[in-house]
């Protein structure tokens, strides 16, 4: 599933290529691709058509445009969660690195597109999402409880109805740091489950919390309550650093269901130390790294780095 660094890319590379352009139509290939959109397929196509995108945010997972307001037009925006395959790819004459072509006509079709954005500039916003788990909408907007941006990329404070329990992210200017440390150990919980816990840091999947646990030294199922707060900001930070460094080379792909704007992968699995590296030395001490079941997925460590905390006993 993308996560931070990988829908980071994403938004940057719609910032760049889409903004100011104005939906002349929307097409809904298939409509379980807005099933969050409760008034239905129809409302939100007439929702966005004359609508310009004034803006690309992101908070941790969740990326969504601000459309321009007016005159019988309700303060809202179009959201997009990207699920496990999704993709928004820029098609048409002004798509990086494409061809010029005179429209629809001359673009390869994709096989898994589920709803496209038809643009003022001849060119067209696709959604496309192979395993569906995707999904969009036109929710409205609310104010920030802690009245900050809602997230990068624009500085209004307000957020999609549905993103308002979402926690701000390692990478979010407002984060509150200190606050999030005790939070953290305030849970009782493992620190590999508070990583993934969406309401209280966002962006981090499996990947990234493997790979910042490795590089604190620390095992995903230690208590959180056991922590000390120099352990809970070590791995925090080294999230973030994980994460920064992701993004600087256009996140991690594993295969082509993860590609940003203009259909190119990430690359950053070629950096990773344990996510995916089972049996193979650990970069740090050569012992072999070990995958064990988490939660329907997998937790990948290395034994003698990050050692299993000792089971209490009753």
């Amino acid at each position: 599933m993308p996560e931070l660094p990988e829908v980071e890319t994403v938004r940057d590379g719609l910032a760049r290529h889409v903004l100011g352009r104005t939906v002349t139509a929307v097409e809904v290939r298939r409509d379980y691709s807005v099933r969050r959109h409760e008034a239905g397929p129809l409302d939100l196509a007439a929702r966005l058509t004359g609508r310009r995108l004034e803006a690309a945010v992101r908070r941790g997972k969740f990326l969504w445009f601000l459309l321009d307001e007016g005159p019988g037009r309700g303060d809202d925006a179009l959201l997009a969660h990207l699920g496990m395959s999704g993709q928004l790819l820029v098609r048409g004459p002004q798509a990086p690195g494409a061809a010029a072509a005179p429209g629809p006509a001359g673009w390869v079709e994709h096989p898994h597109l589920r709803v496209r954005l038809a643009l003022d500039d001849g060119s067209a916003l696709d959604f496309v999402d192979q395993r569906t788990f995707g999904h969009l909408s036109v929710p409205d907007l609310v104010a920030t409880s802690d009245c900050a941006a809602g997230g990068l990329g624009s500085p209004r404070p307000v957020v999609p109805v549905p993103v308002a329990h979402i926690a701000r992210d390692l990478l979010d200017p407002a984060l509150d740091r200190a606050a999030l440390v005790e939070a953290v150990r305030a849970r009782r919980t493992e620190v590999k489950r508070a990583l993934l816990d969406q309401t209280l840091v966002s962006g981090v999947g499996n990947i990234y919390a493997d790979e910042a646990l490795w590089r604190a030294r620390l095992h995903g199922a230690r208590p959180t309550a056991t922590l000390r707060r120099t352990e809970v900001t070590r791995v925090l930070d080294a999230a973030a650093e994980v994460m920064t460094e992701a993004l600087a080379q256009g996140g991690t792909s594993f295969d082509a269901l993860y590609v940003n704007v203009n259909g190119a992968s990430g690359y950053f699995d070629r950096s990773l130390a344990v996510y995916g590296q089972e049996g193979r030395p650990c970069p740090r001490c050569g012992t072999l790294v070990r995958r064990d079941a988490f939660a329907n997925r997998s937790s990948s460590t290395c034994p003698r780095c990050q050692p299993r905390p000792r089971a209490r006993r009753p």
